[in-house]
């Protein structure tokens, strides 16, 4: 079967590049991104901190993190995944071997969601010292002790260090996702050279990375880690779109290509389906399974649970919406 040539609207490509216009858009966007992604991420950090203690800290605690397993789904859903697809599916790519024969996006956004089973299992092994610990294990032990099931105040401090180790390791695993999908998003466009895309994509990526922030800063608020160590990751969530972006502007610079070439989009499509399978796990797995089936003051108070899933239903809809944009 003959393969048909790509076709591009050629005046309107060459009409949209301009390489002094497009360095001039990076830059800005350099400050803009990295300031809306500290803004997003320590914005649920410092009202879980500052409400900490309060009577309605646990709830509002509980109603952030759903709200962020939506974005976080949403994400890998509606903005990864189709942009992998359409990366490894674009006629550069789909009318080469071996990318025509079979659905690397889709194997790919597999080994993703394995990959990241293998970690949560390895590491709640080690967690548990040498047992493995279901997801939410550690809080429905905790329930137990304090219906006066279980037994001893150690019972019930192992219980609770079982959970806050596992919110860590999630909040962990869910960075090093959200990391792989910014750098694509930075490379992609350091290497554009269109200003028509990359123009509104300013704009659609700071809100974006706003949205996607909150997630991530809504599972580190509940998994009470040091001063240092949210500091160290919010800095490495801001700045990793803003490196992406300067990487890809040095491999123009170096090799020509840009975000139409095909190995570009090859290795967009490849980093970006594995990314999209860890996202994919950690936002139905260790966020949304573990809060609606194993949390216990969320089981105890129908009203709560209610209010949870409208908030994730808005997370998931919040991040859907700018789609549409970026």
């Amino acid at each position: 079967m003959a393969t048909t040539p790509c076709s591009t609207d050629l005046s309107r490509e060459s009409s949209c590049r301009d390489g002094a216009a497009a360095s001039h858009l990076k830059l800005i966007s350099l400050f803009v991104i990295f300031i809306t992604s500290a803004i997003g991420m320590s914005a649920p950090v410092l009202l879980a901190r500052i409400f900490r203690g309060k009577p309605l800290y646990d709830r509002a605690l509980v109603l952030i993190k759903c709200f962020a397993a939506g974005v976080i789904l949403s994400t890998s859903l509606v903005h990864v995944l189709p942009d992998a697809y359409a990366a490894l599916a674009d006629c550069h790519v789909a009318s080469r071997h071996p990318w025509k024969d079979f659905p690397f996006s889709g194997l790919v956004t597999l080994i993703g969601a394995i990959l990241a089973l293998f970690v949560d299992l390895v590491a709640s092994s080690h967690v548990g010292h040498a047992e493995y610990a279901p997801i939410g294990a550690g809080e429905k032990e905790l329930g137990r002790v304090e219906l006066g099931v279980g037994g001893e105040d150690g019972e019930s401090e192992r219980g609770e260090e079982l959970v806050r180790l596992k919110q860590r390791l999630v909040s962990q695993v869910l960075e090093i996702g959200i990391i792989f999908h910014s750098v694509i998003i930075g490379v992609t466009m350091g290497m554009s050279q269109n200003v028509c895309t990359i123009r509104p994509l300013v704009a659609a990526l700071a809100f974006h990375q706003i949205f996607e922030g909150m997630g991530l800063g809504g599972c580190v608020a509940q998994a009470g880690f040091s001063y240092g160590t949210v500091a160290y990751m919010c800095f490495m969530f801001s700045v990793t779109t803003p490196l992406g972006i300067i990487l890809g502007m040095v491999l123009f610079s170096l090799t020509g290509y840009d975000d139409s070439n095909p190995n570009a989009l090859i290795m967009e499509g490849l980093l970006g389906s594995i990314s999209s399978g860890i996202l994919i796990y950690m936002a139905l797995v260790d966020l949304i399974a573990a809060d609606f089936f194993h949390n216990k003051l969320m089981n105890s108070d129908p009203r709560l649970k209610k209010a949870s899933f409208v908030a994730l239903t808005m997370g998931s809809a919040s991040m859907s919406i700018l789609a549409l944009w970026a």
